[in-house]
């Protein structure tokens, strides 16, 4: 049990903790807590302010210091929610009396319309892999996939081949915080995957490996290894832009509603817990209508 006498790192740590075990947070969620409650503990060492004697002022002075360094509203958010978990914790614990971040409210955060790609250009993507070699026939596959499912990236490294039914055309994925969610494939990835686990996913196997989507070594992937692969495939392509794997989740999205799908089952598609992050996608749709009615309205 911690308590006012341990050091940051050991209060960290518990944290830490608490939110893999108890929360379920995913580790790149957990990693983003740490980085923010370090620079926290930064602060007070320079201020000479011990962590438990913290006071909302103390707070705030360090989410102005951190704003006046370049934060983005949206990063100042995820920081002050980090405090708010961190402080609302040692309390619940009964660490501290007193929560000095009950008070803190996040600043206003304007939606930023997220990238995609038209249909065209992940039609042009898609064509990209060589499909006469082993490794073509992996990256279609992939390819396929993602934009098939709006999987995210580190999702998609990870699928193994009992969450995949082909044959029925679904996927059982595992999400943020280990939440499980239902994706249909479409045709044209399924036989993608098909011919990928036919004929090519043999030659990179290396060891018994339950992985789908194996790189040359018969390892997983790494988020920056797929990332570097979408990249070369998108150059090829010829696409002038500063692409990434989320660009096709963001596509999967705004294609989907662009043709008719309901908010609800793209958020549940998406793996969302609140359909307010998927609405941002409603925002995409309004700002293409918005640029079609100004270039081609007389009076726009």
């Amino acid at each position: 049990m911690k308590n006012l006498s341990s050091s940051p790192e050991d209060i960290l740590q518990a944290f830490l903790d608490f939110l893999c075990v108890e929360k379920g947070l995913s580790s790149n969620t957990v990693l983003s807590y740490s980085r923010d409650l370090k620079k926290l503990f930064y602060f007070f060492t320079k201020e000479k302010i011990l962590w438990s004697n913290a006071k909302e002022e103390d707070l705030i002075k360090f989410i102005h210091q951190q704003s006046r360094a370049g934060l983005s509203p949206r990063s100042l958010a995820r920081l002050i929610s980090s405090l708010k978990s961190f402080y609302k914790f040692l309390r619940l614990d009964d660490i501290i009396k007193k929560d000095p971040a009950v008070n803190l409210s996040s600043p206003k955060i304007w939606f930023k319309l997220p990238k995609f790609l038209t249909v065209e250009e992940v039609e042009s993507l898609l064509r990209q892999p060589d499909e006469r070699n082993v490794r073509g026939i992996r990256d279609e596959a992939m390819l396929e996939l993602l934009y098939a499912t709006g999987l995210r990236v580190s999702e998609l490294v990870s699928l193994k081949r009992k969450e995949l039914n082909v044959e029925d055309g679904f996927l059982l994925c595992r999400g943020k915080g280990g939440k499980e969610r239902i994706v249909p494939i479409g045709g044209t990835a399924r036989q993608a995957i098909r011919r990928y686990l036919e004929e090519a996913r043999s030659r990179f196997l290396k060891e018994p490996n339950d992985l789908i989507f194996l790189t040359s070594r018969g390892g997983a992937f790494t988020r920056q290894g797929f990332w570097k692969l979408l990249k070369a495939y998108a150059k090829k392509a010829g696409l002038g832009l500063k692409i990434s794997p989320h660009m096709l989740r963001h596509s999967f999205a705004t294609h989907l509603l662009e043709g008719g799908a309901d908010l609800r089952s793209v958020q549940l598609m998406l793996g969302h817990t609140q359909i307010t992050t998927t609405q941002i996608y409603t925002h995409v749709s309004r700002e293409r209508l918005r640029k079609v009615y100004e270039k081609y309205h007389p009076r726009a």
